[in-house]
């Protein structure tokens, strides 16, 4: 007859160890954002002729225009080197962001063994 509670075959290691390790990983976790977040991501386009730097928060902070690039007769051209600028640094956070939850995502193997799924 089959017992009542708990898990068939037993919980691998004790849980009270597995909290303090989830809780470990946590703050491990809330550390490495709030270092992310203090870290500039910059991008360039058109040559350098235009810099966007991004925050990790993902807030533009600071945008850098040539004179080159400041052409009152074709403003698009200007436009389009601040977006592609702009979404490369955004793509340069969210790698970061990404390459941090990896890093974080690969210590729950300590956690038993890993998912069963």
């Amino acid at each position: 007859m089959a017992k009542r509670g708990g898990f068939p075959g037993g919980m691998p290691g004790n849980m009270s160890n597995l909290m303090k390790q989830a809780q470990r990983m946590q703050r491990q976790m809330e550390e490495s954002q709030k270092e992310l977040e203090t870290k500039e991501f910059s991008a360039k386009a058109g040559g350098g002729a235009v810099e966007v730097v991004v925050s990790g928060k993902k807030e533009i902070t600071k945008v850098v225009l040539s004179e080159e690039a400041v052409d009152p007769e074709d403003i698009e051209t200007l436009q389009d080197l601040i977006m592609a600028a702009a979404n490369e640094a955004l793509r340069q956070v969210e790698e970061a962001n990404s390459e941090l939850m990896g890093k974080m995502a690969g210590g729950l193997g300590g956690l038993g063994g890993g998912l069963p799924f």
